[in-house]
């Protein structure tokens, strides 16, 4: 397996470290807007490798040179002051968005896997997806969101995590839909307690950028489950930002065999229903503001 990293920031670096002790990728390509950055990561990364006698070779390249990637990370980040308390991924839209479709024409007709972590992540899947003609292309965002409720739902209740299904769905921001309806604990219908629950996913992100400056290992790992899941490696469901029949880039579960992917969203009552047509909008009011900026 040959992957492309596209951006050497937080997520980026993280990324890195996980593909070395993972094991199946025998090639990492990495380019980002600075050439320094590029360099200093893939050393320290043939550090690691070379510590923990992984085979994984690290290359400094360019994006145009990961079109025979099997799949391809974009995380690149715009040099930009986010000062936003609400809609702090949307926020992003203006800086980043050109970045992507930049991107976007350097990796046109690209065939492979491209898993977009890019803020907002749901918009700028859609803009590299339809800028460069991949149809393979997934964003994360509503596997974090997933994992930190059923974390925070688990302690309220004293259970284990692994005794909570339940998923987040729609946007990665603030549009974020709650499936408690349909959340079981121990297999068994649980009262959500939804406001307390939103409460801390907002707080978990801003909680991780006060402490350290910038989340990284959270959104790195949803990274790892895209890519095993997208590229066969393993099969399960998973939550991902895909395509809908309306053209917009939604978080949903999605169970993959063999590396198809097969969408499964979750039954929803009348008010999820509502939250997730008023996310679905709102993404598509983003696109379109974006598309008339660019």
């Amino acid at each position: 397996m040959r992957i492309g990293l596209i951006g050497a920031g937080a997520v980026g670096q993280s990324v890195g470290a996980l593909l070395v002790a993972a094991g199946w990728c025998s090639e990492l390509l990495v380019a980002s807007g600075s050439q320094a950055s590029a360099r200093g990561l893939v050393t320290d990364l043939e550090d690691q490798a070379q510590v923990t006698k992984s085979r994984m070779r690290v290359t400094v390249t360019t994006p145009e040179a990961m079109s025979g990637c099997d799949a391809v990370v974009l995380s690149p980040r715009a040099r930009f002051t986010n000062m936003a308390r609400r809609d702090v991924r949307m926020a992003g839209l203006v800086a980043n968005g050109p970045l992507i479709v930049h991107l976007a024409r350097q990796l046109t007709d690209y065939t492979g896997v491209a898993v977009m972590v890019t803020n907002p992540v749901d918009v700028l899947a859609r803009v590299f997806a339809e800028r460069s003609n991949c149809t393979r292309v997934v964003g994360i965002g509503a596997a974090t969101d997933t994992a930190r409720y059923r974390l925070t739902l688990a302690r309220h209740l004293g259970v284990p995590v692994g005794a909570v299904h339940g998923h987040v769905i729609g946007e990665h921001g603030d549009g974020a839909v709650i499936c408690a309806s349909t959340t079981t604990v121990h297999g068994e219908p649980v009262t959500v307690p939804v406001q307390q629950v939103r409460d801390e996913l907002a707080a978990r992100p801003r909680r991780i950028s006060d402490g350290i400056g910038r989340t990284r290992l959270g959104p790195a790992g949803a990274v790892l489950d895209a890519l095993t899941h997208a590229l066969g490696l393993a099969d399960g469901t998973t939550e991902m930002s895909v395509r809908q029949d309306t053209g917009v880039w939604l978080g949903m579960p999605v169970t993959y065999t063999g590396g198809t992917p097969a969408l499964c969203p979750p039954p929803l009552d009348d008010s999820e229903t509502a939250q997730l047509a008023a996310a679905e909008e709102k993404l598509h009011t983003a696109y379109t503001r974006l598309n008339e900026e660019i």
